[in-house]
């Protein structure tokens, strides 16, 4: 009935780097931690356990004199993201099905 959701993708910060990888395909590591509003230390970490799994690339060159990391969602990362969202759909479609839900939510309004 329900789907195994991937634990990668229960943290926010993950979920964030993945889903603005997957729509800009890349992004600089100063740009993600902007949007997502997260230390650098802590996304490095959050990079690294993405990497780990295979769902980036990072990769590190320079921008003048500058140190520039780029961040890429891979292929595997995108089937990953796709079938997270897929499961998440078992749950929701469960809700939408159960009367035991509608009910309460009737009830409520």
């Amino acid at each position: 009935m329900f789907e195994t959701l991937d634990p990668l993708f229960l943290s926010e910060y993950r979920l964030s780097i993945m889903s603005i990888l997957y729509s800009k395909s890349q992004a600089e590591f100063t740009d993600l931690k902007n949007l997502i509003t997260i230390s650098s230390g802590n996304l490095s970490l959050q990079l690294a356990k993405l990497k780990n799994a295979q769902y980036i690339e990072l990769k590190k060159q320079f921008k003048g004199n500058y140190p520039l990391t780029l961040c890429k969602i891979t292929e595997a990362g995108k089937i990953a993201l796709d079938h997270f969202f897929k499961s998440l759909e078992s749950y929701r479609n469960y809700l939408s099905e159960s009367d035991a839900v509608k009910e309460v939510i009737y009830y409520n309004y």
